[in-house]
């Protein structure tokens, strides 16, 4: 199992009035963690986008453990929990500088196309990431 990871700072626009990391952008954090990981596989979120393919958000789960603060180093550990040719489940945890996790959680995508949104079989239109995928998940 291939587990990425990401190293974030976190900003002060990040925080909300608390001083603490504001709920949603742990989502966008996400986001760069499978970025990541889809950069680690050896593949690219914009060529495939440019192929007049997306990627939406059909589910995502997540729990909040620990805040994070401004200027504080986020680690983000991202895997592929679930695959099966059609649907990808990202796993997710994002840590402390001291190594306690800040964060859990799973995101569920299928592939589209931009312009009809109608779904897409991964195996079949690219059987290269279909082949990563299935070497790298859990």
């Amino acid at each position: 199992m291939l587990v990425s990871t990401k190293e974030i700072e976190v900003r002060y626009a990040e925080t909300d009035q608390m001083g603490v990391v504001y709920h949603a952008n742990y989502l966008v954090w996400m986001e760069l963690g499978r970025t990541q990981i889809i950069k680690d596989l050896g593949f690219s979120y914009a060529a495939m986008e440019e192929d007049g393919v997306i990627s939406p958000v059909i589910d995502i789960q997540v729990s909040y453990k620990k805040p994070l603060r401004y200027g504080e180093m986020a680690t983000i550990k991202t895997w592929i929990d679930q695959y099966d040719g059609f649907r990808v489940v990202y796993g997710y945890e994002i840590f402390t500088p001291t190594g306690e996790t800040a964060l859990t959680g799973t995101s569920s995508h299928v592939c589209v196309k931009k312009d009809t949104f109608r779904p897409i079989i991964i195996r079949k239109v690219y059987p290269e990431w279909h082949a990563a995928y299935e070497q790298a998940k859990k």
